[in-house]
């Protein structure tokens, strides 16, 4: 399982030019499911994404999480950061999970997230989004579970 986690203003997501959700301050965090992928590699990320200290103190100094600032959580399914460009100039997502398995993995992710009481909104599995985001920092990192 991969994240690529942004610390934003704001992020919203758009699905056919209307509304679907937003957050202010917080994290905009997309993530990819792999073949094979599951509750441990959920359970390691969603601790890491809480726990992660990236937010600034009153020293201006990365040392508070999500959870100690009180922000919001946005998770976005985006199975092309499994895409492989080595060969050719199409990406090939082989590594990807099939939209079946990654559609409960992806919902066992967000369950897995409600645990932490944090604002959590979400974009819609499988949909065609628009996301707006203002990356602040700009602070973004890229997290795989198996590594």
């Amino acid at each position: 399982m991969r994240i690529l986690l942004q610390r934003v203003s704001q992020a919203s997501v758009l699905i056919n030019n209307n509304h679907f959700s937003s957050i202010d301050k917080g994290l905009l965090v997309f993530l990819g499911i792999q073949t094979g992928d599951g509750l441990q590699d959920i359970q390691y990320l969603t601790r890491k994404i809480v726990q992660l200290r990236i937010f600034n103190d009153n020293k201006g100094l990365m040392n508070l999480s999500i959870l100690d600032k009180k922000y919001s959580l946005m998770l976005v399914s985006q199975f092309t950061l499994y895409g492989n460009c080595k060969k050719g100039n199409r990406p090939s997502f082989i590594n990807a999970e099939k939209p079946k398995k990654a559609k409960i993995l992806y919902q066992l992710f967000i369950d897995e997230l409600k645990k932490y009481n944090i604002n959590l909104a979400t974009g819609k599995f499988g949909a065609n989004m628009t996301i707006n985001l203002t990356n602040n920092g700009p602070v973004t990192l890229w997290i795989d579970s198996n590594e």
